[in-house]
């Protein structure tokens, strides 16, 4: 398995997830859920973690998670390590319980924690699990919206901070469940190089400061697609030669690269397209609503990528 990338340093957010060996369950009763959280309480203790949102589902977890200390990968040693330790213990097993390591994303708080929590507080209603988010037991929902007591090592504030001083709880809850009967595009479809999540400008300025201040290594595949020196001119040329005929398909998806992988400001992406810098996020966020749909759509994004090798 490809060695994942870890951006590690003080005060960064993540979206955190695990997954279960062979994708079997890794929460099988009440005890082993409340166990976990006993593990995830304890980590804010020992590390200074910062939880701000959580969802456990059957086989996998997710987490959007606040690292003071930039100390993500020893936090999550603790987590995983001792939760690992307690349900082998119990079920006297041995062995891996957890598919690999888990998967971090370095995440822009400020454009996407709220986003982030909204798609966590969905999972289950996605996975066909329950109906409404309030009705799942196992997430920080009913936290945020004032159904339950927040646990002390749970963070609300900074999320709840951006939906006013009165009614906060209500106007979140109005902003996830407008979603309900909604498709949308994940918020994990903008992540870089399967690592960072954020704008162009953030991008850059992680890989920059914590990445490539040493020669980077680049047989780990995120390095290589974050390295990867791409101009403008040259997505859009490659995606013409790809699509011939299909001018309109070729343009779209070409901003689409340039904005998600070239490391350029918006403006010049914009005046190489003949649109506004505001207009290259609307359209790449209108892209991720089609690729949920479309799966030719897909196909091409996934094929123009690799022409471009990232």
């Amino acid at each position: 398995m490809a060695r994942p990338l870890r951006i590690e340093f003080p005060g960064a957010f993540y979206h955190v997830t695990s997954r279960g060996n062979e994708k079997k369950d890794i929460f099988r009763s009440r005890k082993d859920r409340e166990q976990f959280f006993f593990y995830l309480e304890s980590a804010t203790e020992r590390y200074g973690a910062f939880v701000h949102a959580y969802c456990l589902m059957t086989n996998h977890y997710h987490l959007l998670l606040e690292t003071p200390h930039g100390n993500l990968s020893e936090i999550m040693r603790y987590v995983n390590g001792s939760y690992t330790t307690y349900f082998n213990t119990k079920r006297k097993r041995s062995g891996h319980l957890f598919q690999g390591r888990f998967r971090s994303i370095v995440v822009d708080a400020d454009e996407y924690a709220m986003e982030l929590s909204r798609y966590i507080h969905l999972n289950p209603v996605r996975a066909g699990k329950v109906s409404h988010p309030d009705d799942y037991e196992w997430s920080s929902y009913r936290s945020y919206v004032g159904n339950s007591v927040s646990p002390g090592w749970l963070k609300t504030e900074f999320i709840l901070s951006s939906f006013g001083k009165k009614g906060r709880e209500k106007n979140y809850r109005t902003f996830v469940e407008d979603l309900l009967a909604a498709e949308y595009g994940s918020p994990l479809l903008d992540v870089v190089a399967s690592t960072l999540l954020g704008s162009p400008e953030f991008v850059t300025g992680i890989f920059g400061k914590y990445v490539n201040v040493q020669k980077p290594d680049r047989s780990v595949p995120a390095v290589r697609a974050l390295t990867r020196s791409l101009s403008i001119e040259e997505v859009a040329r490659k995606a013409g030669e790809m699509l011939p005929g299909r001018e309109v398909l070729a343009r779209k998806l070409a901003m689409y690269v340039c904005h998600r992988y070239c490391g350029e400001k918006l403006k010049q992406i914009g005046e190489r397209f003949g649109i506004g810098d505001s207009a290259v996020s609307l359209a790449s966020k209108r892209l991720d609503t089609e690729l949920v749909r479309d799966e030719d759509l897909k196909k091409a994004l996934e094929m123009l990528r690799r022409e471009l090798n990232l």
